[in-house]
């Protein structure tokens, strides 16, 4: 008999951590099954789906860069929250061989914050730093849950853009990332019973890159500071916030909240989250 399984797909693709999540997860479950990586180019995208297709053991597979727009017309069916980010990272084999496309990253996202969310509050405004695919799922879940955005990019006509498209509130803000750069002397009102959060939602700050400036005297008191940067895993911009004296969230909570969505739907099990700090030890070995 084969074995159900699930994948990684992108290009490339050796760097995601997908594997060792669901694998690891599988281990503890003692379900027969795996999980791999699978390199698969542009042109490559639409033959890999028609292939998977009528392959019974395959439940699905999660997806990376560059493919989380270009699957989406290549797919029979969209979940609704997909449909509105406009983005799929999550590819579901239903049991007639049709697609159904997911975002996982919106709820995977939101995970570390349930917390908070659970909490009433007066006021709640996001400063989402970025405007790439991250970004946009991270802009409809934070909308839905009543956070007036801040949403910074080097184009705040495309921040303008995404905002309009993804949000039905009209008191969000488009500015220019390098507003954050430079200190401000600007003095915050009472923020009782407010929530901030700055999230970066670039690439900025991962190895590779450029530095993500960002100066914390924008930072509202008691504010929330997350970095969905996962290399490395400690930012300096979350370095920077721990200084400040800010609640902080890694790039791990996030790639593993929304791994648990996945997972669940491709083998039908929620995961072992009692376990996370091994997991999280497994990661970064």
């Amino acid at each position: 008999m084969t074995l159900p399984y699930a994948e990684v797909i992108g290009d490339p693709i050796g760097q995601s951590r997908s594997p060792v999540i669901h694998g690891f997860w599988l281990e503890k479950l003692g379900l027969e099954g795996r999980y791999d990586r699978h390199l698969v180019p542009v042109e490559g995208l639409a033959g890999y789906l028609d292939e998977r297709r009528g392959d019974a053991a395959w439940r699905g597979c999660n997806v990376t860069m560059p493919h989380k727009l270009a699957i989406v017309p290549l797919l029979d069916r969209l979940d609704p929250l997909a449909a509105r980010i406009g983005a799929v990272n999550t590819v579901v084999r239903e049991a007639d061989g049709s697609l159904t496309g997911y975002n996982t990253d919106a709820p995977g996202f939101l995970e570390p914050l349930q917390p908070l969310l659970d909490q009433t509050h007066l006021f709640r405004m996001a400063r989402v730093l970025g405007t790439g695919g991250a970004a946009r799922a991270i802009v409809a879940a934070l909308a839905e849950r009543g956070f007036v955005i801040v949403l910074a990019g080097r184009d705040p006509a495309k921040a303008r853009a995404m905002l309009d498209e993804l949000t039905v509130q009209k008191d969000h803000h488009a500015i220019d990332l390098a507003h954050f750069a430079d200190p401000t002397d600007f003095a915050f009102d009472d923020r009782e019973h407010c929530l901030d959060i700055i999230v970066n939602a670039s690439p900025l700050g991962m190895a590779g890159q450029p530095p993500l400036a960002f100066d914390f005297s924008h930072a509202p008191p008691r504010s929330v500071a997350y970095d969905i940067v996962t290399s490395p895993l400690e930012t300096p911009f979350l370095q920077d916030a721990r200084k400040a004296g800010l609640e902080t969230v890694d790039g791990l909570a996030m790639l593993i909240g929304q791994a648990d969505v996945a997972f669940t739907r491709f083998f039908g099990v929620k995961p072992p989250r009692e376990h996370d700090e091994e997991l999280r030890a497994r990661l970064l070995a």
